[in-house]
């Protein structure tokens, strides 16, 4: 069995023309498939549209706590010290947020995403 085997380059021009690549065969395992890039896209734009309904103090308040802005989810009591308050009052903000959410005329557009 041959262990070393002459490196190929990823630029090695494929087909009768040569305007294809060895590379552009090679799937990219961390890209996210066209469908699911776009689903992400209109989700992001509907949770955005569903948290616009709520008031500013909430919006931060949930963005904070479930990392919608940096992927970060903060604890209760981070989020309290940013807003000057004690993660009992964050946590009672969160709650009635939530709350106000799963009203139907809320949650129904998010309902789709949930499956």
């Amino acid at each position: 069995m041959k262990i070393a085997q002459d490196p190929v380059s990823l630029e090695t021009p494929i087909g009768e023309e040569e305007d294809s690549h060895l590379g552009d065969f090679i799937p990219d395992e961390d890209a996210l498939a066209p469908a699911e890039a776009a689903a992400y896209s209109l989700l992001k734009d509907q949770i955005e549209e569903v948290l616009g309904s709520l008031n500013e103090r909430e919006q931060k308040v949930l963005k904070l706590r479930f990392g919608l802005e940096d992927g970060r989810a903060r604890t209760l009591e981070e989020v309290g010290k940013e807003f000057d308050v004690t993660r009992e009052r964050i946590r009672q903000i969160e709650a009635k947020a939530l709350r106000k959410l799963r009203h139907p005329s809320r949650s129904k557009k998010l309902r789709d995403y949930l499956d």
